[in-house]
C-alpha cells in the first residue's frame, strides 16, 4: 500500500490565513456569476459556464504538467488498494447541488436566509465527519473549543446578516426551501473531507480538484438540458472577460479546502472558509458596493466574531469532550 505524501505539518496560521483568502474568493464568484446569470437570463446557465471554465483550466493543467499526469495514472491504484472509494470521485456533486441550490432558493429565501442555512449544514457536518473520522486526519474529538467555536461563528454570521434578516422575515412558507441550502451545507462538509482523503495520497489538490470539476459540470450539463424546454434557451453569452472568472475562483476555494481539512479537519476548515466569505464581502461592499448595498454595525461585529469563532475552535489544546 503506498505511503500518503506532504506529511509534514503545516503551521496553523498559515493554515487560518489560506482559509480565509480562500473563503473570500466565494462572495467574489459569486457576484461574478450573479453579473453572468444577469446577463444570460438564467443562474443555471451561468453555473454551467462557471464550471466549464473552471474545468477547461483544470485539464490544461493537468495534461501538461507532470504531477497533473501522475495523478490520473495513479488514481485506479489508489481506488483498487483502498486508500479512498471510487465514489469519492463524485465528490463534486456537491458542489453542483449548492449552485442549483443557489439557483433555486435564494429567490425564495434570499441571500441572508440561504446563508444563515447553508452555515448551519457546514457547521454540522464539520461537527459530524470529525466525529466520526469520516476525513483524512482520522477522529477529532469534539473539544469545548470546537464546539464554542462552531456555535460562535453561526452566531456571527446570524448576527451579520440580522440587518437583512430582521427586514424580510421568517415564514412557514421558508422552512421547507431553507432545507435546501442547509442540506447543500451538509454536503459541502463532506466534500472537503472525500476531497482531502484523495489529496492525502496524491500529494497535490490538483486531481482531486480535476475531478470535482469534471463531476460537477456534467451534473450541472444535465439539469440544463432537462430544463431546458421548460426554461427556454439563455441569452447570448457576454464580451465581458471577468465574467468567466468564476471557475478559477471556485478552483482556490475547492483546491484549499482540499489541502487544508488534511491538517485541521472539517469543521476548523469550514470555518475558516466561513469568516473568509464574510470578510470578502464586507470587503466588497467597502470597495465596490452594488447597488442598495450596505454596511451596518452588526455586519461589522457579526464577521469579527466569525474570525474569534476560528481562532477559539482551531486552539491547540484538548480541552473537555462533549459526549
Amino acid at each position: 500500500m503506498t505511503a500518503p505524501r506532504n506529511e509534514r505539518a503545516l503551521p496553523l496560521p498559515v493554515g487560518v490565513t489560506a482559509a480565509l483568502v480562500a473563503g473570500a474568493a466565494m462572495p467574489l464568484q459569486g457576484r461574478v456569476n450573479g453579473a453572468l446569470a444577469a446577463e444570460t437570463g438564467s443562474g443555471l446557465a451561468a453555473a454551467v459556464v462557471s464550471f466549464g471554465t473552471g474545468l477547461i483550466l483544470l485539464t490544461a493543467v493537468v495534461v501538461l504538467t507532470p504531477v497533473g499526469r501522475r495523478g490520473l495514472r495513479e488514481m485506479p491504484g489508489h481506488v483498487r488498494d483502498g486508500h479512498f472509494p471510487w465514489w469519492y470521485m463524485l465528490a463534486g456533486i456537491g458542489g453542483a447541488y449548492f449552485v442549483l441550490g443557489q439557483g433555486l432558493a435564494v429567490t425564495l429565501l434570499g441571500v441572508a436566509l440561504f446563508t444563515v442555512a447553508n452555515v448551519a449544514g457546514q457547521i454540522l457536518s464539520g461537527i459530524v465527519a470529525d466525529r466520526i473520522g469520516f476525513g483524512p486526519g482520522g477522529p477529532r474529538p469534539v473539544s469545548t473549543e470546537r464546539f464554542v467555536g462552531g456555535m460562535l461563528a453561526l452566531a456571527g454570521v446570524v448576527w451579520a446578516v440580522w440587518p437583512t434578516l430582521s427586514a424580510t422575515g421568517v415564514s412557514w412558507a421558508t422552512i421547507g426551501p431553507m432545507l435546501l441550502p442547509l442540506t447543500a451545507g451538509v454536503l459541502t462538509g463532506f466534500q472537503q473531507a472525500m476531497n482531502g482523503t484523495q489529496t492525502r495520497f496524491y500529494g497535490n489538490p490538483l486531481p482531486a480538484t480535476f475531478f470535482n470539476f469534471a463531476v460537477g459540470s456534467a451534473a450541472l450539463v444535465t439539469a440544463f438540458l432537462v430544463a431546458l424546454p421548460f426554461t427556454g434557451a439563455p441569452a447570448p453569452l457576454p464580451g465581458m472577460w471577468w465574467m468567466y472568472t468564476g471557475g478559477l475562483l471556485g478552483i482556490v476555494f475547492i483546491a484549499a479546502g482540499a489541502v487544508l481539512v488534511r491538517w485541521f479537519g472539517v469543521l476548523v476548515t469550514s470555518l475558516g472558509l466561513i469568516a473568509g466569505q464574510l470578510a470578502g464581502s464586507l470587503a466588497m461592499d467597502l470597495v465596490a458596493p452594488v447597488a442598495g448595498a450596505r454596511i451596518d454595525l452588526a455586519t461589522v461585529l457579526g464577521t469579527a466574531l466569525a474570525l474569534v469563532a476560528v481562532v477559539i475552535a482551531s486552539a491547540p489544546r484538548a480541552g473537555l469532550r462533549f459526549r
